[in-house]
């Protein structure tokens, strides 16, 4: 996993997540969500344009103001086209070994998606960097600290259904990070240009993180 994606994934805790939006409304949402002191963004591969959005975002801003990834990447093809478009990370829903393949051939981090202890050992066996817990909302913070339990040397990223009022509940669980959707990309407030809003929904997520983490 490259050590400045890795460290800017642990250091903040949060992988804000980013789709169904046009080029122009992506830029000014991933800006909000950097001036809200997030500085890792996924943009998802089912999001119409994705890989010129991707070029677009990336070339941007300068490398210590946002990591740009690429999310729902579903095929090693996906992944493959993602990576040379611009993307320093692939996140997936679900385990698929070739999308591993191409992360670690190109030497990307990989968090790939997980919902039951033997997946999460065959994703960290394939090469996957961290396994997204998903949907966590449906699975839970037990579910992420029972899995600690005998496989606590694998990072969780819980994603899907996360909000203000359980993100600590799943630090405190063990997670290493999270992934946050419309929690802070909100779709209603990028479709009215309301950058400011989703500013303050980054801002208050990196609170709860830091306070969760301080305890």
């Amino acid at each position: 996993m490259s050590d400045t994606t890795a460290g800017r994934i642990r250091e903040t805790g949060i992988v804000a997540i980013v789709r169904g939006t046009d080029a122009d409304a992506a830029i000014e949402t991933v800006d909000a969500i950097r001036r809200g002191g997030v500085p890792t963004v996924e943009i998802t591969a089912n999001t119409e344009g994705v890989l010129g959005m991707i070029g677009d975002v990336s070339s941007s801003f300068a490398a210590d103001e946002v990591t740009v990834g690429a999310g729902t990447v579903l095929d090693a093809e996906t992944a493959r086209a993602a990576t040379l478009a611009g993307a320093e990370f692939l996140v997936t829903p679900s385990f698929d070994e070739g999308v591993v393949r191409v992360a670690n051939r190109y030497g990307k981090p990989s968090l790939v998606g997980i919902a039951t202890p033997t997946e999460a050992v065959r994703a960290f066996e394939a090469g996957a960097d961290m396994v997204k817990v998903f949907p966590a909302g449906t699975l839970g913070p037990e579910f992420v600290s029972s899995l600690g339990g005998p496989l606590g040397h694998i990072p969780t990223v819980p994603t899907g259904g996360v909000s203000l009022g359980n993100v600590r509940a799943f630090f405190d669980a063990g997670a290493t990070a999270v992934g946050v959707g419309s929690s802070i990309a909100d779709t209603d407030a990028v479709a009215r240009g309301d950058f400011e809003t989703i500013e303050e929904n980054a801002r208050a997520f990196v609170a709860e993180v830091e306070d969760a983490r301080s305890e």
